[in-house]
């Protein structure tokens, strides 16, 4: 007799099967290409209730079991101030998922809300400060964000374009505040797409930011985000040049800094003159 799965079965299964080429593969290969998990760590994986940060603790979850590399995990869910409703839905799709989170409380959303200038900046900072507090005082050496491909290319881009600096995003930090802290980013090299193909098979529903500056109403008034903005630029130049994605990811590894006029390494600026 065939044995019937469990939604989480089913959806690993999704990961490992229909999704393995596009999600579990460079998943697993950014993990080692990257040296994200070393033997003997524990991480917070942290879940903000989103589709990205729910991929990511399934995959944690799924490699916990089968990497020959053993490490321990917990899976943490912030809450910034969310409603009841959104809150809600991170506990179902924890039960659905069979993730054992860990919730803890913070007034993010109350600070932030009362914020004009850079409330997207501010809540970010809040947010890592938290989870590193939070991680740090169950015993984790590191904190997995679900940080993603397309996010890697969109900060890359947004950085050059409204920043006045060529800026990556690198797949693990050594944390400046938290000693022995680390953040890694194991989806460094899955693509949107992919994950929002992945959770529409599965047929889940996933909460949003669930700030006022992500608001139906707010973005109509102001008519979104520079990231949004970044998002639709890319998706433009794809059509004409299907793998500009691709390119400036890999250009983030070839760096030739004999070709650029100016630089800056450990807080510490440089022109190409220091060496001429």
């Amino acid at each position: 007799m065939k044995r019937e799965l469990t939604f989480a079965q089913q959806v690993e299964r999704s990961i490992t099967k229909k999704y393995r080429k596009e999600i579990w593969n460079p998943f697993v290969a950014a993990v080692k290409r990257y040296e994200l998990i070393n033997e003997g760590d524990r991480i917070a994986v942290c879940i903000s209730g989103g589709k990205d940060s729910m991929l990511l603790a399934k995959l944690m979850q799924m490699l916990q079991r089968y990497s020959e590399v053993p490490f321990e995990q917990i899976f943490l869910v912030m809450n910034p101030g969310y409603n009841e409703e959104n809150l809600n839905q991170i506990k179902k799709n924890a039960e659905l998922l069979e993730l054992p989170i860990e919730i803890f409380d913070t007034d993010i959303f109350d600070i932030t809300g009362k914020v004009d200038r850079y409330p997207c900046y501010l809540c970010a900072k809040m947010r890592r400060g938290h989870l590193y507090h939070e991680a740090q005082k169950r015993g984790c050496n590191k904190i997995a964000l679900g940080h993603h491909f397309s996010d890697v290319i969109e900060t890359t881009v947004m950085a050059m374009f409204y920043g006045s600096q060529l800026q990556g995003m690198i797949p693990k930090l050594k944390s400046t505040n938290y000693e022995g802290m680390e953040l890694i980013r194991p989806l460094y090299c899955v693509h949107e797409d992919d994950i929002i193909a992945w959770t529409r098979y599965n047929g889940l529903r996933f909460i949003q930011c669930a700030c006022r500056f992500t608001d139906a109403d707010f973005v109509a008034e102001t008519g979104g985000t520079k990231r949004k903005e970044i998002k639709e630029l890319i998706r433009e130049l794809k059509k004409t040049n299907p793998n500009i994605e691709k390119s400036i990811f890999n250009s983030l590894h070839r760096v030739h800094l004999d070709t650029f006029v100016g630089f800056k390494t450990k807080g510490k600026e440089y022109s190409f003159l220091d060496r001429y």
